[in-house]
């Protein structure tokens, strides 16, 4: 069966002497992995477009349910050479691609990720020193998938809390965090913050000025509950710049 459809290269993972694995987040599919037959050669037909985070036209071959289907056409819509030519442009997306592996799922159409990955792309392009847009990225992507932490209220019965439960992905007053450990503490600013993010879009995150400790204070609990969910740290974060 062959099926097309639009994606972006997130990871590609050599296989045998000219073959590569490619993972691409779909608009259709969601993830899906694909064989791609000899694109190391010289004279490889996919030329530049299985290079990371070309965005292209895609057709793949195989069985509905298959998990490796073979890849037979890939047509670049949009490079985003610009992002692979710069280091730290790179790192910073990397960090981005790492966290949409580990939380979008294989074969399950996820629009709104797809959406919101191809918007932050272009949004790196014109400025990817705004340290804001990583984060922004990791809370949207954690709304569409169903893993945000709540901290605008107790997650239990919705009354006020300030102390941020991992063990539940949220913020418990203080009746209902009895016997449980606290992760950490929730400023004011934080919660209005929060509730702001979920709100504005990209164009108006770039205008935005946070203070250093809101952003360090937004990041630590962003990271800690991508950790906690995952069961693991982010690879990427030892290569901050």
């Amino acid at each position: 069966m062959l099926q097309r459809t639009e994606g972006i290269v997130l990871r590609t993972n050599p296989y045998g002497e000219a073959d590569l694995i490619v993972t691409y987040l779909t608009k259709d599919y969601g993830i899906v992995k694909t064989f791609a037959k000899s694109p190391r050669k010289i004279k490889s037909r996919f030329g530049s477009s299985l290079e990371p985070l070309t965005y292209s036209k895609i057709s793949f071959w195989g069985k509905e349910d298959s998990a490796l289907p073979r890849l037979t056409q890939a047509d670049i819509i949009y490079p985003f050479h610009v992002l692979r030519s710069s280091l730290k442009s790179f790192l910073k997306v990397s960090e981005m691609i790492e966290i949409t592996l580990s939380f979008v799922p294989e074969r399950d159409p996820s629009p709104k990720a797809y959406s919101l990955l191809i918007n932050m792309l272009r949004a790196f392009e014109e400025d990817s020193s705004d340290r804001m847009l990583v984060i922004y990225y990791k809370l949207k992507l954690l709304d569409v998938t169903g893993f945000l932490p709540k901290i605008t209220g107790c997650g239990r019965c919705g009354n006020a809390g300030h102390d941020f439960y991992l063990s539940h992905g949220t913020v418990l007053c203080e009746k209902c965090s009895k016997g449980f450990e606290t992760s950490f503490r929730i400023s004011a600013g934080l919660v209005n913050f929060y509730k702001n993010l979920l709100e504005w879009n990209i164009s108006h995150i770039k205008r935005i000025k946070p203070s250093d400790a809101l952003v360090l204070e937004l990041s630590m609990l962003i990271d800690e509950h991508i950790r906690y969910v995952t069961e693991k740290s982010l690879k990427t974060r030892a290569f901050r710049v």
